[in-house]
């Protein structure tokens, strides 16, 4: 597999994860254009891939306007001559309950995940199909967009919208060539670092050691790095038939989600009153009740704090 001759943006790719899809599409041989709001931290990303011999520019500006996503594909264009791959990473988080969550913390967070997803996304799908370059779109989800978590209700709506888009854009690009799916990653970062549940795996990734196996391997969780490989799949070539799919990666596991289909399928003749749902409805439901938010099983004793 090689990505020699492909020009990639990846959104957010300062740091985290987006870096890690930056330095591992520059590994595979794409030119790479890194955003983040960051001048600084934008420099040093593009140096990190610089180092190692591969090729990056940046483009500091926040994602989610129009003007900043015709800022990325012009600066693709300008510089490396063409645009093959968009992986949209930039985000943003402002947790807290329903109850309590402002008007500014809901919109800020829709506004980077999904409209910034949208506008860039339409920008570089339009010079694709305008150039008949057969793409990659690569729009990276969460498992809080899949199954909710408390305290996320801007978050959560913005990756499930996310996901939402990305298999209409399937439809949609199809007779172009032009692929688009959703990766979910489950990994260490700023995030998942304040949370005790994962702390020894943290502290290993801190210290340069394995982690234990009981995340890599049972909650699927483990580096940035490790979530990279399948974005530069998804980029490639090899990838040409793979398209509206959601896929989970994380440590030692990979996952395809299933899209959203019905559990249970009944009928009521004349329709469903509200009389004929109290007399039916616990029965339809009580076998098929669905869960929400992620569980995890309990820590096993020596990893415990």
């Amino acid at each position: 597999m090689s990505l020699e001759g492909k020009v990639a943006i990846v959104t957010g790719s300062g740091r985290g994860l987006g870096l890690a899809y930056a330095q591992e599409l520059a590994r595979q041989g794409a030119a790479v254009v890194i955003n983040d709001v960051s001048v600084e931290i934008a420099e040093t990303a593009v140096a990190s891939i610089e180092a190692n011999g591969g090729n990056a520019i940046a483009v500091v500006a926040p994602v989610g306007p129009t003007e900043t996503a015709r800022a990325l594909v012009k600066a693709a264009v300008d510089t490396y001559g063409r645009l093959d791959i968009l992986v949209t990473n930039a985000g943003v988080i402002r947790d807290t309950v329903l109850w309590k969550m402002s008007d500014e913390d809901f919109d800020l967070v829709i506004d980077v995940h999904l409209r910034g997803t949208f506008t860039c996304v339409r920008e570089a799908a339009t010079y694709m199909r305008e150039n008949e370059i057969p793409g990659r779109i690569i729009c990276i989800g969460s498992p809080t967009g899949q199954r909710g978590n408390f305290g996320q209700t801007n978050y959560s709506a913005a990756k499930a919208g996310v996901v939402g888009m990305v298999r209409t854009w399937a439809l949609e690009l199809k007779k172009a060539g032009i692929t688009a799916n959703a990766v979910v990653p489950v990994a260490a970062t700023a995030m998942t670092a304040t949370v005790p549940y994962f702390a020894a795996a943290v502290e290993a990734e801190a210290r340069g050691a394995v982690m234990p196996a009981f995340f890599r391997h049972d909650l699927g969780f483990g580096t940035s790095e490790d979530v990279a490989g399948v974005v530069a799949y998804l980029a490639s070539d090899e990838a040409s038939e793979v398209s509206g799919q959601v896929i989970g990666i994380g440590g030692d596991r990979l996952q395809v989600w299933s899209h959203p289909e019905p559990v249970a399928t009944d009928y009521h003749d004349g329709g469903w009153t509200a009389e004929a749902l109290a007399t039916e409805f616990p029965r339809i439901i009580s076998d098929n009740r669905q869960s929400v938010g992620d569980r995890f099983p309990p820590l096993p004793e020596e990893l415990q704090r």
